[in-house]
C-alpha cells in the first residue's frame, strides 16, 4: 500500500479494496459539468474521513466572479480549487492534484492533518497538494519569427536562460524570462 493511499482512502475503503482512481474528481479546464459538482465531492470525501464540513463550497466563488469583473474561460475552476484548498486546511486535509501534465483537473481530498504531503506519485506520475509548485514546468509557444511551435518540459528549478528557436532566434532573456515579442501558451 502507497502513502498516497493511505492519505485519499479511508481505512474501511482500504479493506474493501477500494482503487485511488475510484476517489478522483475529474473536471476539464473550464470547469464543472453541472454547477456544485466538485464542492459535492469534496464534501463527501471530508464526510468519509468522519470529519463533518463547513463552508466546503462554492456558492463564494460564484458570487464573487458575478459581482467582479468576469473570468475568463478557465479562470473560474482555479478560483474553485484555491477557495476549497483553503476551506480544507483547517479541517485536515489537503486538496492534491496528479501532474498528470494533460488540461484537466483530477482532484483528491486527503487526509493529513498538520503534516505536509510530498514526494507522492499516483500510477508514476507526481501527486501535490494543490497550490504547491509542480516537480515540473510545461513552457509551449510559437516561436515569433517561423512559427514552429516549441515545447519544454523542465525540472521546476531549471530556466530556459538565453533559449532560442531552431530558426535562430532568442525567445527567452538570461535570466530564462521570455523576451517581450514572445508569448506563452496559456
Amino acid at each position: 500500500m502507497t502513502e498516497l493511499e493511505e492519505l485519499v482512502l479511508t481505512p474501511g475503503e482500504r479493506a474493501r479494496g477500494v482503487q485511488v482512481d475510484r476517489v478522483i474528481f475529474t473536471m476539464d479546464w473550464s470547469g464543472e459539468e453541472v454547477p456544485g459538482e466538485l464542492a459535492a465531492f469534496v464534501a463527501a470525501r471530508v464526510r468519509a474521513f468522519g470529519v463533518e464540513p463547513t463552508d466546503v463550497d462554492t456558492d463564494v466563488v460564484h458570487r464573487a466572479a458575478e459581482a467582479g469583473p468576469t473570468p475568463r474561460r478557465g479562470d473560474f475552476p482555479i478560483r474553485q480549487l484555491d477557495h476549497l484548498s483553503g476551506v480544507l486546511a483547517p479541517l485536515g486535509c489537503t486538496l492534491m492534484v496528479p501532474d498528470s501534465g494533460n488540461d484537466t483537473y483530477e482532484v483528491l481530498v486527503a487526509l493529513t492533518g498538520e503534516r505536509e504531503p510530498t514526494g507522492l506519485t499516483h500510477q508514476d506520475i507526481p501527486v501535490r497538494a494543490w497550490g504547491s509548485q509542480p516537480e515540473e514546468t510545461l513552457i509551449s509557444l510559437d516561436c515569433p519569427n517561423c512559427s514552429e511551435t516549441q515545447v519544454w518540459q523542465l525540472p521546476a528549478a531549471q530556466t530556459l536562460a538565453d533559449e532560442r528557436c531552431t530558426c535562430g532566434v532568442t525567445l527567452f532573456d538570461a535570466v530564462g524570462r521570455p523576451l517581450p515579442h514572445v508569448t506563452l501558451h496559456d
